[in-house]
């Protein structure tokens, strides 16, 4: 059998097991998992529903995967790799050791890559789509969005107003922004005036503190948790804009504490924290664990020193009187809500100048209400995306 025919029958099988979940339950969430990188965490047919794939020798196996995985390196090409992982556990398992990781590899495929770092070399470029008839921030992968609007859709945030705070709730699906649904991620809090923001993540912010509350076991394959049991939110992020009380001209200034990621992580030999799954029984156990507890849970495994981000200084140009930054094209419409952040970095630190200059996550606009963001290591897609939104936020003191 071909190459191409093995790719060919894969896809037939994924859409015969897509079309068993549409009849039960978990049909609404095989499509909107379908939809932002997510292949299915569904329980393993039995052997006999298997069909021939089930008893594949294992290097075989191996071989087929990492020929698709190789071959299908951009999207939607890439849901083949998908397929693969969508067969039964024992492929599954073999996926997830074959695709590495966007630090590694540049390429996002399961769900868990948007929480983990982007590449070191060349960032991710995604661009995202606002809904002001519903509040809706949608982030998609690619460059610009494309004419048929098949874009891969990675993360979602909804705006909520309340009286004293603003919360934009942040989920892998556009259509479910519960908190107690499996698809939640997180949210971003801002104080009254919008200049003070709180990211907040649903997991914890280390592998350690997901081994002792977490046991052997996948997010995906547990049923939807109970809207009256708390979900664990543990702060990883203070972003903060600096007022502008002289109403000078300029770009908005705003500081990045990123307490989930160490300063180490941008020097040489540094590592940033990179998840391998989402933990699944924490949040059972939420209902014996108060969001207080959880929360000074999550500071206890912060690192001593934490990564800082700040704007990158831009520069003023005579002829066309008023501040630049070079964004290399990706930006082409004037705004207060365009930036570029760097690392703060210590002269103390010895950190190469080239580094320092380094774009860790830029963000501007390019149309009405379509604006491109580019991220890169140690930041991952999700927490560069709760650092754009927050520039959503009306900020009259900042402007």
């Amino acid at each position: 059998m071909s190459f191409k025919s093995i790719v060919r029958e894969l896809r037939e099988m994924k859409d015969g097991i897509g079309n068993k979940s549409r009849r039960g339950v978990e049909g609404r969430n095989w499509r909107d998992r379908a939809r932002s990188h997510i292949a299915p965490d569904v329980a393993p047919l039995e052997p006999s529903e298997q069909g021939q794939w089930a008893n594949i020798p294992p290097e075989l196996l191996l071989d087929i995967i990492r020929r698709v995985e190789e071959s299908e390196t951009t999207w939607p090409a890439r849901t083949a790799v998908l397929f693969c992982a969508s067969v039964c556990k024992s492929w599954r398992e073999v996926t997830k050791e074959i695709v590495r990781t966007p630090e590694e590899c540049g390429r996002l495929t399961f769900p868990i890559s948007l929480k983990q770092p982007g590449p070191r070399e060349s960032p991710i470029h995604c661009f995202i789509k606002r809904s002001r008839d519903n509040s809706v921030y949608r982030l998609y992968f690619g460059l610009t969005p494309s004419e048929d609007e098949s874009d891969k859709l990675m993360l979602a945030a909804r705006r909520i107003r309340r009286a004293t705070s603003t919360d934009f709730v942040i989920s892998l699906v556009a259509d479910d922004f519960s908190r107690a649904s499996n698809t939640y991620l997180g949210k971003l809090r801002s104080n009254f005036l919008g200049t003070k923001f709180i990211l907040y993540d649903s997991q914890p912010p280390s592998d350690a503190s997901i081994q002792e509350r977490s046991q052997h076991s996948r997010r995906f394959r547990a049923k939807q948790v109970s809207p009256t049991v708390p979900v664990c939110n543990y702060s990883i992020a203070n972003i903060s804009y600096e007022l502008n009380v002289l109403r000078t001209r300029g770009p908005r200034r705003m500081h990045c504490a990123m307490h989930s990621i160490p300063f180490s992580s941008i020097q040489e030999g540094g590592t940033a924290p990179t998840p391998t799954s989402f933990p699944q029984s924490f949040r059972e156990k939420a209902s014996l664990t108060s969001l207080s507890d959880a929360k000074e849970t999550a500071n206890d495994v912060f690192p001593r020193e934490s990564l800082v981000l700040k704007n990158k200084a831009p520069r003023w140009h005579e002829q066309l009187q008023c501040w630049c930054l070079n964004f290399k094209g990706r930006v082409t419409v004037a705004s207060v809500k365009n930036f570029q952040l760097v690392a703060a970095v210590d002269p103390s630190h010895n950190i190469p100048a080239e580094e320092q200059e380094k774009v860790i996550i830029q963000f501007g606009k390019i149309g009405k209400d379509i604006f491109t963001m580019d991220y890169r290591y140690p930041l991952t897609a999700f927490q560069a995306f709760a650092i754009c939104l927050s520039s959503f936020d009306t900020k009259p003191v900042c402007e």
